[in-house]
């Protein structure tokens, strides 16, 4: 889609008074920059029109493995504009990397790459798909970094990579974000919930997820993972 094709949808959903009634809105994949200006410019009438209003930002990049796979350009524009607007950014360890411009091996590192991205704009800072130095090959880490301060969950590691786990993981955070006002419930009730979705997934054969099948892991998830503080 183009830029003028999210214009015209932002404008439609602004006119019919939508905008004002919006708790959040979430961005995630960008085929361009243009598009994301046209996302920013929501994401600016949306506070206007309700103060109240977070932005969450899913800096789609890249990941370990592909490398960037987005088009030139949009790598900057997310590290440049819309975190600056954004209230919570949900990287996975590669786009940290990205854009913090160093790797991260330890929990140092990881620590002052985190409080990097805070110092930019969001005040919420999730992090997917982390492999520290001290994370077990076969376990995922995934951290939340905000006022309540830093916790972790750690999540056994299934052997493949689905398609589309990262958009899931955003949006549950954020809607459980918006709903419990606490990011260290939201890690624990979203990490849960998407462990259920890709175990079931994997359990399918599945490389495409499951959402509707495993519908019940948003609702009720079959496993908890306890946050432990850093």
């Amino acid at each position: 889609h183009t830029a003028e094709d999210a214009r015209a949808w932002i404008r439609g959903i602004a006119e019919r008074g939508a905008l004002a009634q919006c708790d959040g809105l979430i961005s995630g994949y960008v085929g361009a920059p243009e598009t994301g200006e046209a996302i920013l410019r929501a994401v600016k009438r949306m506070k206007k029109e309700n103060p109240g209003a977070l932005y969450c930002c899913d800096p789609v990049i890249g990941d370990a493995g592909p490398g960037v796979f987005v088009k030139q350009g949009v790598p900057e524009f997310l590290a440049n504009s819309a975190l600056a607007l954004a209230d919570v950014v949900t990287p996975n360890h590669f786009e940290l990397e990205w854009l913090t411009a160093k790797p991260i091996l330890g929990m140092k590192g990881f620590r002052e790459a985190v409080e990097a991205l805070h110092a930019r704009g969001p005040a919420i800072v999730l992090v997917t798909s982390a492999h520290l130095a001290d994370t077990p090959d076969n376990c995922v880490d995934l951290f939340v970094s905000s006022f309540e301060g830093m916790f972790r969950i750690r999540t056994p590691r299934l052997p493949e990579d689905f398609n589309g786990a990262g958009d899931a993981i955003a949006a549950l955070f954020f809607a459980q974000c918006l709903e419990t006002k606490s990011p260290k419930a939201a890690l624990e009730r979203a990490g849960a919930s998407i462990y259920g979705i890709l175990k079931r997934t994997h359990e399918e054969g599945s490389r495409e997820l499951l959402l509707v099948q495993a519908q019940d892991e948003i609702v009720s998830p079959s496993h908890h993972f306890e946050a432990q503080e850093i």
